[in-house]
């Protein structure tokens, strides 16, 4: 697997995330919702970065795994209040392996799906996923939809964000490179003289060719939903382990 981007491994910036993205997603809610819907007790978080809703899910009485590559993000997990509640664990999905999780639900939200780049990396990932998950387990996750282009939008010109210190940061975002099926982005925070930067490169993947995979690793897809938070934007699938 690639390394994970600054962005959540550099402790500078893993500290600021909540700061930029909410503490408080309305995003999460749908994976609320489905590990009530499918009845979930025990549940991998994967991608859980800040363990916004690994702690969450903890909170609602589920047994949680919070699973991440990037070490300063999960340090920010711990710290937070009733992390003590999860499990945290450094490392990829294959970090999984070995470990008879047996989960009713795994999830990746934030389009951790995304990141993997390379056919391997995401091939891996599915079949570490499918081993943590009990027969009959369910495996949800988010992918934006390449049609829509939603990276059109994703510029950010220099803005000001308050930290909760009271200092002023700066923070910009500029794609870089758009060659299908894989987009690259830079983006940076100022804070007075130092200048904090991280590339991305994520992968759009069409619909069908993430059903390919799913089937190819040994799930059905019962369902494709429209995320709620961002309707028309993204597919939401709920995958099932044969």
């Amino acid at each position: 697997m690639r390394e994970p981007d600054a962005a959540f491994a550099d402790p500078r910036q893993a500290v600021l995330y909540d700061t930029f993205n909410g503490d408080d997603r309305s995003d999460l809610d749908a994976y609320l919702a489905i590990a009530g819907e499918v009845g979930a007790r025990r549940v991998i978080d994967i991608g859980c970065g800040t363990g916004v809703l690994a702690i969450r899910l903890a909170g609602a009485g589920c047994s949680v795994l919070g699973v991440d590559p990037a070490e300063a993000s999960l340090a920010v997990a711990r710290a937070k209040p009733r992390a003590g509640l999860v499990t945290w664990l450094h490392g990829d999905a294959t970090a999984l392996l070995g470990r008879n999780e047996a989960a009713d639900l795994a999830v990746m939200t934030g389009n951790v799906a995304q990141v993997f780049v390379a056919d391997e990396d995401w091939a891996a990932t599915l079949s570490a996923v499918r081993a943590a998950l009990r027969p009959g387990g369910w495996f949800a996750f988010e992918t934006r939809r390449p049609e829509v282009r939603d990276w059109e939008s994703w510029d950010v010109a220099p803005t000001p964000v308050t930290l909760p210190d009271g200092r002023t940061a700066v923070v910009t975002r500029t794609v870089t490179d758009v060659s299908p099926p894989l987009v690259t982005f830079e983006g940076s925070t100022t804070i007075g003289d130092e200048v904090l930067r991280s590339t991305s490169t994520l992968r759009f993947r069409e619909r069908q060719e993430v059903e390919r995979d799913l089937l190819a690793h040994g799930f059905t897809v019962p369902d494709i939903r429209d995320a709620p938070d961002r309707p028309g934007k993204e597919h939401v699938f709920l995958t099932q382990r044969q």
